[in-house]
């Protein structure tokens, strides 16, 4: 016996992306709703491989009761209107927008590094997804601390396109197409041309200098994996469309060697490790789009610190930054608290 599952924001480029992981991994969905505003009302949408085709619904009007788990992808105006009313109604919320991430009453959760923080859901009915970017790094960063106690995190993202929406993706395509033919190029979603180009500045500014995307990866990889690790970002937009890499130094407090470290992250839940000292021996954001995993290569001792580690760490943003990691939450939810049958 399965699930009736909502997928809010289903037109959007990470609804679809958790309608199609759904499907890809047999998720037991008895009964499927795909919510967006009321201008894509009607529109049909496929699910999976059988050619069925459910039509949008308006998220304004819908009546929550009786669903059991609803992912949520539109964003956190919409979401802080409608997730309390799909929680109350006593459907499981899994969010993948920004606004619950630091409540004290939400679990935050990455299954392969803090399952059992989700069984504090029910204080609200509703469970975040973190960051992108954090998603895929502490994914890695785990199996490394619970082996050695990692002191100090220095990272430098280079992010796709696709995470700033479809308006994103659109903009880079738009303005390579631009370049080649010789017409002028207007910045719309990004601050600078983004075409051949890379952009230091991801979301608004703060007050000390740094980014909210840079914060969100300090204050959520404290969250999720211990709030004691010191960790600085840089974040970084670049004219790629799908899949985030990052530049990660690691500093612990015991002794790792990069070969030990390399077993362990070979042996991690949700990472594959391609880690060959030669030409095209390593994974680039091209390589991961489509797969689940979180891949890590370049992995190397770090001479000028004690206890101290480089790696490379990429994987599809729209997938397990977003939409794979938003599945798998309603998996584990279902392992440890919404069994059926």
């Amino acid at each position: 016996m399965g699930y009736r599952v909502v997928v809010a924001g289903a037109t959007g480029n990470v609804g679809r992306e958790m309608l199609a992981i759904l499907a890809e991994r047999e998720f037991p969905v008895d009964e499927l709703a795909v919510l967006a505003s009321a201008r894509s009302q009607g529109t049909p949408i496929e699910f999976g491989d059988s050619g069925k085709v459910v039509k949008v619904q308006n998220i304004e009007n819908f009546d929550w009761k009786g669903w059991d788990i609803a992912l949520f992808a539109v964003g956190s105006e919409a979401t802080q209107k409608y997730a309390p009313i799909a929680a109350a109604a006593g459907c499981t919320v899994i969010d993948n927008s920004s606004l619950f991430r630091m409540d004290p009453d939400v679990p935050l959760v990455v299954p392969e590094v803090n399952p059992d923080a989700i069984d504090l859901y029910t204080k609200k009915n509703i469970i975040a997804n973190p960051n992108c970017s954090t998603a895929q790094l502490v994914v890695a960063l785990k199996p490394l601390h619970d082996a050695a106690k990692i002191k100090r995190v220095v990272v430098t993202t280079y992010q796709s396109v696709s995470g700033a929406g479809k308006a994103g993706m659109d903009e880079l395509f738009e303005q390579s197409r631009a370049i080649f033919v010789g017409d002028p190029i207007e910045p719309k979603k990004f601050t600078k041309q983004i075409a051949f180009n890379i952009i230091p500045h991801i979301d608004v500014f703060l007050d000390d200098g740094f980014t909210k995307e840079e914060w969100k990866m300090v204050v959520e990889t404290k969250k999720i994996v211990d709030p004691k690790i010191k960790l600085v970002a840089t974040c970084a937009r670049v004219p790629v469309f799908v899949s985030h890499a990052e530049a990660v130094s690691i500093e612990f407090e015991n002794e790792l060697s990069a070969d030990q470290a390399r077993e362990i992250l070979r042996e991690a839940p949700g990472v594959m490790v391609v880690d060959k000292h030669e030409d095209g021996g390593y994974i680039t954001p091209v390589e991961a789009v489509g797969e689940f995993a979180t891949y890590v290569s370049r992995i190397r001792e770090d001479p000028t610190v004690d206890n101290g580690l480089v790696i490379w760490v990429v994987s599809d943003n729209l997938r397990k930054g977003a939409a794979l990691n938003a599945v798998q939450i309603a998996e584990l939810l279902g392992r440890r608290h919404l069994k059926k049958g």
